[in-house]
């Protein structure tokens, strides 16, 4: 029975090893350096689409043209989730297999290194001659001194002596070895590597980054309440609502924003002759903390120019951009009339050619019944150009020829109808619905061309005026708590890298055997680790310091 049970234990122990080869096969494939080589270089494939294809966490609007313009490839490349590429399961995996890869690749070549830093360096063999780098030579010195020479040029060195009786020639030998640092370079490479993984990882979780829109007061000056009540207003990092655009990381609840306002006095673009953008700056007040409730003028000032943002409490605020917000006045036959300043989006980014629309509602004393009102709102959608000039064959086609708001005018379609401001629903910035449109809801009444200070009058008697255009900027929050935690992993990884590339792994042993009272033969020997460049020159120079030769003459 005994005999029987442990025939039992040794059959379902040798079914366990095998199932669980196929396992560690995978591990020690999946943990060596080769592994991770491939896994980093696919990483960097794989980040190749993200760069060439527009991504929804950017730009949904962009996704969509592309999805609309693109047909069946389009539909296949959404179903691969290109276009959601750094969020997608594959690039995920990747992601994780080489986290895993570099984790279980680091620790025993860690424990390794370790190990060989303590252990004594191998003996000499028995026949030095034999080796990549070798000589031999006599010293006129006995055999104690040249020991004591020897163990002076090796002090820099791992070194173990070996007796005469336990060397393999039978003669005094030492055993040198250096460039550890190589090795532990190479760690601390990997190391850095892993924690600039991690601490990426761990900020896409943290971060937020918004958008927001501020009108200046910057551009045509306009007297009119609207207007003053549009520009120039500040924006508090107080709530998630504030922002037009947000992103952030899955752990960030819209909590924690570390409380501060922003107001945008200005904005200066600097052009070349040719229309190219050399600078841009915007003077701005800006409070944190209890003196945001201070008054404005008692505000920080500081300038905003491009990649020199505004650091408030671990949070960036750059200028991310700017465009030009036209104004509208719409005025109906009873003499009310409805002023509108929306930023248009640039298509142009030499010119600024931009493109919106606007929406407008009619008095309440005018439509006593709501259908009646909501059939009769005013939309417009067309072109902004700040430098005007209209070109085709009949002249009326718009162009920008220059950035600067020099003769701005405006290309739109007017409408009139239900313009969805009544639905509930959201709708585009820069474009009227279509689907308004194609149920004859919403009605083209007019295209017309005006320059600024220019109205047109619709059928009815309602006028519609062009007053000018002021500035707008972009500025976008962005908070990251692990970008000083990714520089440093990355100069540690720079670092390591530095060091395993400048230092060479070698070995080098001495044999000395006496010839006579004061006459002492030596033999060297020398093994490179890794690569012999730069170490044939250092064993040259430690055979020319023992044996007393000469230095060699320069050709």
């Amino acid at each position: 029975m005994a005999t029987t049970t442990q025939g039992q234990g040794r059959a379902r122990g040798t079914v366990g090893a095998r199932a669980m080869r196929p396992v560690r096969a995978a591990w020690r494939w999946l943990t060596s350096m080769r592994t991770a080589l491939i896994l980093l270089f696919l990483l960097a494939f794989a980040a190749i689409p993200g760069a060439l294809l527009p991504q929804r966490q950017l730009s949904q609007e962009k996704v969509e043209e592309y999805l609309a313009n693109n047909g069946k490839m389009a539909e296949i490349f959404d179903k691969l989730q290109l276009f959601d590429v750094f969020s997608s399961f594959w690039f995920t995996a990747i992601y994780v297999l080489l986290f895993a890869s570099l984790v279980g690749c680091i620790i025993p070549r860690s424990w390794e290194h370790w190990q060989a830093m303590r252990t004594p360096p191998t003996r000499a063999p028995k026949n030095l001659a034999r080796l990549p780098m070798n000589d031999v030579g006599d010293v006129d010195k006995p055999l104690h001194e040249v020991k004591a020479d020897v163990a002076a040029r090796l002090k820099r060195w791992h070194v173990t002596e070996t007796p005469a009786d336990e060397d393999r020639a039978g003669a005094t030998s030492f055993s040198a070895e250096r460039g550890y640092l190589r090795e532990f370079g190479n760690l601390v490479f990997h190391l850095g590597l892993v924690a600039l993984l991690v601490t990426i990882a761990a900020g896409k979780m943290l971060y937020y980054e918004g958008q927001v829109i501020l009108v200046t007061d910057t551009g045509t000056e306009i007297q009119d309440e609207a207007v003053q009540g549009a520009v120039s207003n500040p924006f508090c990092n107080t709530a998630p609502a504030n922002f037009d655009s947000l992103r952030s990381g899955n752990t960030f609840d819209g909590t924690g924003l570390n409380p501060f306002c922003v107001l945008v006095e200005d904005f200066v673009a600097d052009y070349l002759p040719n229309g190219q953008a050399e600078m841009f700056t915007s003077n701005i007040r800006w409070a944190d903390g209890e003196h945001m409730r201070d008054p404005v003028e008692t505000w920080n000032e500081q300038q905003l120019r491009v990649n020199h943002p505004l650091r408030v409490d671990g949070d960036r605020v750059y200028l991310q951009g700017h465009g030009f917000a036209p104004v509208v006045r719409v005025t109906w036959p009873n003499g009310e009339s409805r002023t509108s300043v929306v930023q248009f989006r640039p298509d142009d980014p030499t010119f600024f050619l931009s493109s919106g629309a606007m929406r407008f509602d009619p008095p309440a004393g005018m439509y006593p019944d709501l259908y009646e009102r909501r059939q009769n709102q005013i939309a417009i959608e067309g072109l902004f150009a700040p430098t005007a000039e209209f070109t085709g064959d009949t002249g009326q086609l718009l162009t920008s020829v220059y950035p600067a708001m020099n003769d701005p005018a405006i290309a739109v379609d007017v409408y009139r109808g239900d313009a969805g401001l009544d639905t509930g629903r959201s709708q585009q910035l820069f474009s009227l619905d279509r689907d308004l449109m194609h149920s004859g809801q919403l009605e083209k009444i007019d295209r017309v061309n005006l320059k600024e200070g220019e109205d047109v009058t619709l059928d009815d008697g309602t006028k519609v005026e062009f007053l000018g255009a002021k500035e707008f900027v972009n500025l976008q929050v962005s908070h990251d708590p692990t970008q000083v935690w990714v520089l440093w992993s990355s100069i540690v990884m720079l670092a390591g890298l530095l060091v395993s590339l400048a230092v060479k792994r070698r070995r080098l042993w001495v044999r000395l055997h006496p010839v006579s009272d004061g006459v002492t033969r030596v033999e060297f020997g020398g093994l490179a680790r890794t690569d012999r460049a730069g170490w044939g020159d250092e064993f040259d120079s430690f055979v020319r310091g023992v044996l007393g030769r000469p230095e060699p003459e320069d050709e």
